[in-house]
């Protein structure tokens, strides 16, 4: 707040969050409440890029596993997402489908026919919401990972 106290409005008082923040401050915008709904709504976004990919034939097997500690496991057999960096930006595929919202393959409907979800905020929504999540992609015989805490990269792919 500025200096003169709430009756003087300027630019002081604007704030910009980035957008894990902005997920963070609010999340109810993004799934609906904070309670079980909310916790319910997390795991079906990651559940929903899995069956995503079976429905557009590419993946034929999804495993969901609640662990003891109430973390999440999805797997499936599908393409991954990629991990090459994305030719107009300065980020990795996979790290902008992980941190940015409104990043992913399902607007234009070249890759994704059909999808559920949040489109192109579900990802990125439960990164920043969880207090650490771990992404395992493999593509073309090889693995790759990258870990987060509370929506932040520890490392690179």
């Amino acid at each position: 707040m500025s200096q003169n106290g709430m009756n003087n409005y300027t630019a002081e008082d604007i704030q910009i969050l980035d957008e894990i923040e902005a997920v963070r401050l609010r999340p109810g915008m993004y799934i609906g409440g904070t309670g079980h709904e909310g916790l319910q709504r997390l795991l079906y976004e990651i559940a929903y890029n899995s069956i995503d990919e079976a429905m557009a034939g590419f993946c034929d097997q999804i495993e969901v596993i609640i662990h003891n500690d109430n973390s999440v496991t999805v797997t499936d057999n599908g393409r991954g997402i990629p991990i090459e960096p994305i030719p107009t930006a300065d980020i990795t595929a996979l790290e902008a489908v992980m941190t940015r919202l409104h990043a992913g393959a399902k607007f234009g409907g070249l890759v994704y026919n059909i999808s559920s979800g949040l489109h192109g905020v579900g990802a990125s929504v439960v990164n920043a919401l969880s207090s650490w999540l771990r992404v395992e992609i493999r593509r073309q015989g090889k693995i790759y990972l990258q870990e987060y805490q509370r929506g932040i990269p520890t490392a690179k792919v």
